[in-house]
């Protein structure tokens, strides 16, 4: 004769623990399928602002060498880098106030090489188109930093 220990025999204690542990199992593989798919979104940003520098420095290989062009294009390929190199810090933040920070300096590296990119087609309008193409993505990856920043910001 079985004795109930709790309100459950033996055999219904073992049963619900088999059917905890089912949907434990399935709730990990969904958690873990869920950050699978938000790190491809969060690489894919990675991959962007990296692609980025990367047409900044094919832009400014193209450029006369001159000591005007030598100045501009060490700071265009200096700022378009950080931006991406400060989105991954980002990325590896140690806590909320670290990654807003982050975001926030690679948004104004992404405002500098704007700025340098202006110079560069005031100094080689025969360049304007390229600068231009390069100037609207550095335009869109502050506006997606800034938007990351305000709505990390606004969790608070």
């Amino acid at each position: 004769m079985k004795i109930k220990i709790s309100k459950y025999t033996e055999k219904e204690a073992r049963y619900k623990k088999q059917d905890t542990n089912k949907i434990q199992k399935n709730k990990t593989q969904k958690i873990s399928i869920n950050k699978m798919q938000n790190k491809e979104k969060i690489f894919d940003l990675e991959e962007r602002t990296t692609k980025f520098a990367v047409e900044v420095v094919k832009l400014c290989r193209k450029l006369p060498k001159d000591s005007i062009n030598s100045r501009l294009t060490g700071q265009a390929v200096g700022s378009a880098g950080s931006v991406g190199a400060n989105y991954r810090e980002a990325n590896d933040a140690l806590g909320k106030k670290d990654f807003i920070l982050r975001v926030k300096i690679s948004r104004k590296e992404a405002k500098e090489v704007i700025h340098w990119l202006e110079l560069i087609k005031e100094a080689n309008p025969e360049f304007l188109k390229e600068a231009d193409v390069l100037k609207k993505e550095a335009l869109e990856l502050k506006n997606i930093l800034s938007a990351i920043a305000n709505k990390v910001s606004e969790k608070k």
